[in-house]
Order: C-alpha cells, then sequence, then structure tokens
C-alpha cells in the first residue's frame, strides 16, 4: 500500500517536515513491514513553470514534418524573470519549438525551462532544431512522469486549472508529495486504506487520529433505492456470499470532465492510473476508506439486481474485454440481462460507465472473503477489489462510502444527489471476546497495567469493558481477524512496543531435548555410518511387482499397498513396504556409473495398510473437524513403521599392491544387522530362514522375542539378473520400530572383568541338517553362568566324517568374576556343555 503524505496529514498529525522514510519508522513500530519510499522530485527536478502561448507559428521541415515555432511567456506580463541560467531569456518569454498539435495561442502550458532534469536522466537545455534555438520544452504527462498521455502537450483549461503564468508546477501538480510504500500482510486488511493507515500512524505515535468515516454525513432516504434481492443458493460453508448491498444513485453527472490534478496526483503517487472522473472517484474512495465500490451506468440497468452464484456454463465479458466460462461457485452481480460483473473481482462490459453516462448507480457491498478469493484465483483476475474483500473490508462503512461518492461526484462532475437508497441485507453482529486480567501479561512476559491493556484496545478502535475476570473486548468492525483472546493480547504487545518485551533466552526445561525414538533412530543412522556403510535416501514410491517380492516372505503371498491418485510415474504408483527396493535401484544406478563397490543403507518408514484404509468422510474446508471426524481420519492412516536396511556388493576395500580384497557375503548382511541390534542392546536371534527375494539356502530370519524383524542374506540369483546386479550382492532388513520398542530404556555395558580367561575348544559331530546355531544354543544352554563368549570357527564335511555328517568347530571362553578358574572347573563346565548338545543333537565329540 502506497500511502501519499499529504493524503495521510488529512487524518494523521504528520509533522510538515516528516519524510516517508519517517513515516514508515514509525509504523515499522505497530508492525508494519517498509517497503519502498515514491517521490516524484527523485527523478524530476525544475525549474518547471506555467506558461501561456504568445504566439505559434507552423513551420513544414525538410523532413515534410510541421514544427511550432511558438513564443512563451514563463513570467506575469511586467514581472521580471527571477531565474537565472544558460538559456533562461531575462525577458521572461521563451522561444521553443513544439510538435504537438493539441494547443493553441493564449493556452497555458507546462514549460521545462533550461536546467530541469526529467524521467529518465533526460536534461533540458538549449538546442538548435528546425532552424531554430529551442530554449526549454513544453510538456505532455508522459515526458513528467504523471500519466500515459503521450498524444500532446498539456493543456491546463483541460484539467481545469488557470494558474499565475510562473507558478511552479511540483506544488501545482502535486509533485513535491511523496508516498510510503508499505507491506500489509493478510490479517491486516484495513491498512489498505488511508483511513487504516492514519490509525497505525497516530498509534506509533500517540497522536491523535480523524476516523475519515466521521466526517461524511449520511443522506437519509426518502424513497426505495434501485430493487436488490440476495439469493445466494449455495454458500460456501454455509456463509452468504454477500450480507450487505447498499445502492445509491447520481443524476446529471458530466463525465467529460476531468479529474482535478490533486486527485489524479494522489491517485498516481498510490499506485494507480487516472482513468477517467468517475472510475478516479471510485479509486479514490476506495483507497481512503478501504472499500472497494462499483459503478453502474444507471440507464444500461435492466431490472432489479440479484446477487446469486453463477449457473452451469454461464459466460461474463469482464471490463479487461475477455470473455470468461464462469464457475457455479463464483458469486455474480446480475439483472434481467444476465451477468453484471464478478462480484467484488471485476465488473462486466455492458454496464460500464462511459464518456456518455450522465446516471450513475453506485454499488457499496460487503462480500465474503472466501468466496472472493476463490473466484480471483480461479479466474486468474487480481484486482485492487478483490484484494481488500480477501482480507476483510469493514461491513460498516458500506453507506458512508456511497455517500462519500455521492458527495464527489456532486462537487466535481456536477451530478445531483438523490435520496433513492437501497440497503439490503443486515450488518453482522459485533464479535465480543473476554480478556482475562493478567492474561497478556502471562502470555507475554510484560506485566502490563489494566490501563496500558485499556489504552491499546481502544487505540486499534476496539471498545473495552472491564468486569469482574477481565475485560468484555468488542472488536472494531474493521478488524475480522480479531476472534480470540489471543488476537487481543497481540494487539497489545504490539501497540505498547514490541521493544517493551525482554530478550530473554528461555532455559530448556529438564528432561526435555530428544525424546527416546529420535535418539535411539540417530544412534543407528550413525552407527551404520560409522561402520563404513553409506547413507541414501530415495523415493518411496514402487511398482507393485516390487511390493510383491519385497513386501511377503512367500512368493504368492498377497501384500497390500497403497496406491497412489496422483503417482509421478504410472509404473511407480505403489507406497513402499520395503526399503530394499529404492536401495537396489540406487546401487544399480551406481553401478552402471563405473562404482562397483557399494555398502549402502537407508531409514525410513514403509507403509503397511490395514483392514481399515482411509475415511469416507470428507472434513470441509475452513472448519476444524469433529473429535470424531478426526478420530476417524486417523484409523484409516496405514501403520508406517520405521525400517533399516542395507545392501552391499562388490569388494569391501579397494584393490592395491600386495592386497587382494574380500567381497562381500553373507556374513556381512548378518553382521549389519548384528550392529543394529548391538547398539540397541537387543539380543537378535538369527536362524537359516528364507524369503522369496533371498538365495533358498543364504538366507537368515531375524528375530526378537520369537517374533521375526527382517531377512538376511545373499538376494536371489535370478532377482539380480533381472535388475542388472551382480551375482553374490548381499542385503538385510529390519523393522527398527520393533527392536526400538523391545531395547532397554539403558543399555549397561558389561564390566570389564581383571580376572584371567580360559578358552577350550570342542569340535561335536552332528547331521548335516542340524542348524551349527541351534547347536550353539545348546552348548551355551549347558556350559553355564562361567561361559562369556562362543562362537562357531570351522564346519568340516570330508575325509574322516562319514557320510550325511558335519563337524562343527566351536571355541569357548571361560571367566570367573571373582577368581582365577582352574583347568578343571573349565573342563567340567566344556564337559556340561557337550552333554547337552549331544542330548538335543545326538552330537559326538570328534
Amino acid at each position: 500500500m502506497r500511502i501519499p503524505l499529504s493524503w495521510l496529514r488529512e487524518y494523521a498529525q504528520v509533522p510538515a517536515e516528516a519524510s516517508a522514510e519517517d513515516v514508515m519508522a514509525d509504523l515499522v513500530k505497530v508492525g508494519l513491514e517498509e517497503e519502498d519510499v515514491h517521490r516524484p522530485s527523485d527523478e524530476l527536478s525544475g525549474p518547471i513553470v506555467v506558461g501561456q502561448v504568445l504566439s505559434l507559428e507552423k513551420e513544414v521541415a525538410s523532413n515534410g514534418k510541421t514544427i511550432n515555432w511558438c513564443q512563451v511567456r514563463v513570467v506575469p506580463e511586467g514581472a521580471e524573470q527571477t531565474l537565472t541560467g544558460k538559456g533562461i531569456d531575462p525577458s521572461g518569454v521563451q522561444g521553443i519549438v513544439c510538435g504537438a498539435h493539441n494547443f493553441v495561442e493564449g493556452d497555458k502550458v507546462v514549460v521545462t525551462l533550461p536546467g530541469a532534469v526529467l524521467p529518465g536522466d533526460f536534461k533540458i537545455s538549449p538546442r538548435k532544431t528546425y532552424g531554430h534555438t529551442s530554449a526549454g520544452m513544453i510538456a505532455s504527462s508522459r515526458e513528467l512522469g504523471i500519466g500515459d498521455d503521450h498524444d500532446g502537450i498539456i493543456v491546463l483549461s483541460n484539467y481545469g486549472l488557470d494558474p499565475e503564468l510562473g507558478t511552479d508546477v511540483f506544488e501545482l501538480f502535486g509533485l513535491d508529495d511523496q508516498a510510503a510504500e508499505i507491506n500489509v500482510t493478510p490479517d491486516r486488511g484495513y491498512c489498505f486504506s488511508i483511513r487504516g493507515a492514519a490509525r497505525e500512524y497516530a498509534l506509533a505515535t500517540g497522536t491523535s487520529f480523524t476516523d475519515p468515516a466521521t466526517t461524511v454525513a449520511v443522506t437519509e432516504a426518502t424513497e426505495a433505492g434501485h430493487e436488490v434481492v440476495l439469493a445466494d443458493q449455495a454458500p460456501i460453508y454455509d456463509v452468504p456470499g454477500c450480507t450487505r448491498f447498499v445502492t445509491r444513485e447520481v443524476t446529471g453527472i458530466n463525465p467529460a470532465l476531468p479529474t482535478p490534478r490533486w486527485m489524479a496526483s494522489r491517485l498516481q503517487l498510490a499506485g494507480m492510473r487516472s482513468i477517467s472522473l468517475p472510475v478516479d472517484i471510485s479509486n479514490y474512495v476506495m483507497l481512503e476508506l478501504g472499500a472497494p465500490l462499483h459503478f453502474y451506468d444507471a440507464d444500461k440497468l435492466n431490472g432489479a439486481i440479484t446477487v446469486r452464484r453463477a449457473k452451469a456454463g454461464e459466460k461474463l465479458t469482464t471490463l479487461d474485454e475477455k470473455e470468461r466460462e464462469l464457475s457455479v461457485e463464483d458469486l455474480l452481480i446480475t439483472d434481467e440481462s444476465g451477468a453484471l460483473g464478478i462480484a467484488g473481482v471485476m465488473g462486466g462490459a455492458t454496464t460500464e460507465v462511459t464518456g456518455s453516462t450522465t446516471r450513475v448507480l453506485i454499488e457499496a457491498a460487503h462480500f465474503d472473503a472466501v468466496s472472493i478469493g476463490r473466484s480471483r484465483r480461479r479466474h486468474k483476475l487480481p484486482s485492487e477489489a478483490s484484494k481488500r474483500f480477501e482480507r476483510g473490508v469493514d461491513p460498516q462503512i458500506m453507506q458512508i462510502a456511497a455517500q462519500r461518492a455521492v458527495n464527489l461526484l456532486v462537487e466535481l462532475a456536477g451530478g445531483t444527489e438523490t435520496t433513492k437508497i437501497t440497503d439490503a441485507g443486515a450488518q453482522p453482529a459485533a464479535t465480543q471476546i473476554q480478556l482475562p486480567a493478567g492474561f497478556a501479561g502471562s502470555l507475554i512476559g510484560v506485566d502490563y497495567t489494566d490501563e496500558q491493556t485499556v489504552a491499546s484496545l481502544e487505540g486499534i478502535g476496539a471498545s473495552v469493558e472491564q468486569n469482574s475476570t477481565g475485560f468484555l473486548v468488542t472488536a472494531p468492525s474493521w478488524r475480522p481477524d480479531l476472534a480470540i483472546k489471543e488476537d487481543l493480547v497481540e494487539e497489545v504487545a504490539r501497540v505498547v512496543g514490541y521493544d517493551k518485551i525482554p530478550a530473554t533466552l528461555p532455559v530448556a526445561p529438564p528432561g526435555r531435548g530428544l525424546t527416546r525414538v529420535q535418539s535411539q533412530r540417530r544412534r543407528l543412522l550413525q552407527g551404520l555410518a560409522d561402520a563404513g556403510l553409506t547413507e541414501i535416501l530415495s523415493y518411496p514410491f514402487v511398482s507393485e511387482l516390487q511390493n510383491n517380492t519385497f513386501g511377503a516372505a512367500q512368493a504368492g503371498t498377497e501384500v497390500k499397498a497403497i496406491s497412489l491418485a496422483n503417482p509421478i510415474s504410472k509404473e511407480f504408483r505403489f507406497l513402499r513396504t520395503s526399503l530394499l527396493p529404492g536401495l537396489l535401484e540406487t546401487a544399480r544406478r551406481n553401478i552402471g556409473r563405473g562404482f562397483r563397490d557399494l555398502a549402502l543403507y537407508e531409514g525410513g518408514l514403509v507403509f503397511q495398510p490395514g483392514e481399515h484404509l482411509g475415511s469416507s468422510v470428507l472434513p470441509p474446508l475452513g472448519a476444524k473437524p469433529s473429535d470424531e471426524v478426526l478420530a476417524e481420519l486417523f484409523n484409516g492412516v496405514p501403520n508406517q513403521p520405521w525400517h533399516l536396511a542395507a545392501v552391499l556388493t562388490g569388494n569391501e576395500a579397494s584393490a592395491a599392491a600386495g592386497f587382494a580384497p574380500r567381497t562381500w557375503d553373507w556374513a556381512d548382511a548378518l553382521d549389519a544387522a548384528r550392529t543394529v541390534a548391538d547398539i540397541l542392546g537387543v539380543e537378535l536371534e538369527i536362524a537359516q530362514g528364507s524369503h522369496q527375494a533371498f538365495h533358498p539356502g543364504r538366507a537368515a530370519t531375524l528375530k526378537v522375542a520369537g517374533e521375526v524383524v527382517g531377512y538376511a542374506g545373499e538376494l536371489h540369483p535370478q532377482l539380480l539378473k533381472d535388475q542388472d546386479l551382480p551375482a553374490r550382492t548381499v542385503a538385510m532388513e529390519l523393522n527398527a520400530a520393533a527392536l526400538m520398542n523391545a531395547a532397554p530404556a539403558v543399555v549397561v555395558a558389561e564390566p570389564l572383568s581383571t580376572q584371567p580367561l580360559a578358552t577350550q575348544d570342542v569340535a561335536l559331530v552332528v547331521d548335516q541338517d542340524v542348524v551349527a546355531g541351534d547347536v550353539l544354543a545348546a552348548l551355551r544352554e549347558g556350559a553355564g553362568d562361567l561361559l562369556e563368549d562362543i562362537a562357531l570357527f570351522d564346519v568340516y564335511q570330508g575325509k574322516g566324517i562319514e557320510d550325511g555328517k558335519k563337524s562343527l568347530a566351536f571355541g569357548l571362553r571361560f571367566r570367573a568374576t571373582d577368581r582365577t578358574l582352574t583347568a578343571d572347573e573349565a573342563s567340567e563346565a566344556r564337559a556340561a556343555a557337550v552333554a547337552v548338545a549331544a542330548e538335543k543333537f545326538g552330537a559326538t565329540q570328534r
């Protein structure tokens, strides 16, 4: 919003010497953001004065162009020329060549004398042209930067002006004025007006404010005005699109009369171009009071005005001469002939005020912000009116705004006021908010007194009534953003001053910080990185085949998955049930680019829909859903456990001279899973298993407390071939959320014993189909508390071992916490372990 200072001074006490920068600095104190300064004098400098054409001689130049050789007086006759400088004639008469032809002898014009500088750094100086020395220039509005007209020069009588010769044009045209531009946030729509900006300036400076709305006396109706019907049959969120519609009528206007220079200058400085007197008056009132108006040529209206929603297939040609296909949600202004305009956005061409209009019907209405905003976005049709309606317009100012327009049409356009007045609809009830005593201070941290609270709220236009529990505040009609007590606290804080709020760093309460789950996730991700793996992040979108392959252990099992309504790719339209598809795709891409030794991992959510997915209830926009609706929505959200997965392919290190690298194998995939379990302090049970995505004989099932939490091993050869991946690529995936739930609250490290270690080895012969892990578990069970660790270090089949048998060699480590073990104690524990293995599996010592 651009605020011309001369306009602001009419309603606020702005010092005469204050600049636009000073005004913005004050407005910043009450929460308005400064944008820019607009000052015509920054690009324009004098001397620029009023002159009168004394003589005009038409001459045809050698190029065929007809020019005017003019003698122009720039000081009153008989007066001395006080200006000096090269090219300024002391007689007060300048010889000037002019190519325009829209003026005659005796016309008063705008003369830029030598020494003047026009926009674009165009400097005026005496120069020889067309056989004459032209000492100055007779200017057009475009050359001065005050308009778009370049067809002819400015003739002051066309503006209703008859100033004295030599008058400074800066003062005459308001070019010595300046504007402060502020950024208006969506909740401060009332500041899109001089009325709102002046109120805020008065608040910021502690000075008085004159509400322009109080200076307008509204005429009482003596007869019914134009018939208006409010017939919104399809309100959005049950809010009528139009709650109030006021019309006034002015007859006998002369639309050809020029817009007064003071009004055109203010509009120009406010960022709007002057179009015609009726249009300029409409815009002027909107900028002054914040209430958009619309003028109709009353003679072009056909019957009653009806405010309704558009019909399917209905069209409208708007003022920008574009035909628009209307939506059934569009709120329209119509008469018996059809649509006249999109309410609050833009009018139609059929009832436009033109140069032949003599009778004007003024519309001042209050429209629903949501309805206007949707139409504006739907038609990509931003306008000054919609900008204000979207943010909320004062519903109580309709009559005042219409009366202000009537007064200006009478004063400036020669019109006659009628007392035909229509006021359809009703004013909404005022919003009342209870503000508990001391609530503002408790929320902001400043001890606001009751006097400060009342003064701040009354300063923004609210009425305050003190009661037993605090204050009953009636919000001003132009502040639809004030709805709850916290809104009032914000107003108190900004009016008293943000600088009064102490800058105190908050102290984190004890026990806060990362949650248990957040801490666990970070430890797991960091732990795998410390183990030498590289973290990646892949898309969660997969194909149906990928979900069927990795989402279930057994082939042919139905895998429930969530299908996207608007997928990026038709093939990858499902949300993942496993992290491995993304990891394998990343590995394939890197291998294709020459990176063949990879150890990748990823942590992320997978999506496992249950029996109930989604909700049949679609909550409306703009309203908080009920607890029941929210509960149904949450029940329809799929289970999303956090998984960890890894893929390893190639070698664990790069080849080097004298070093033969080792290829990643299934044991490394198991080690990655063990690393995750060790970080959390969870005991991971590993057993021979099967999964359709893994090699039939080289896959392990991973369990915690008997529940399957994942798989690890070598991937299926056919799958690797289909995906163009190296043979023997290994992988693991864990339901990390399940592991974290099973993890102890505190992982306690085992104490380091100072007692010596006793080692014993044992080789057991068992049937070939006996799982080594089961034998290890039996040995651990039989060895008792003295066993500190046990590990399988050799599996042998061959000479010395009968067919159908195998030899398993284990290393056992024994240690007591309080003494040195004897060899007999270690041997006795070893024998007990062998006995359990023999009992369970028929194991014999080799």
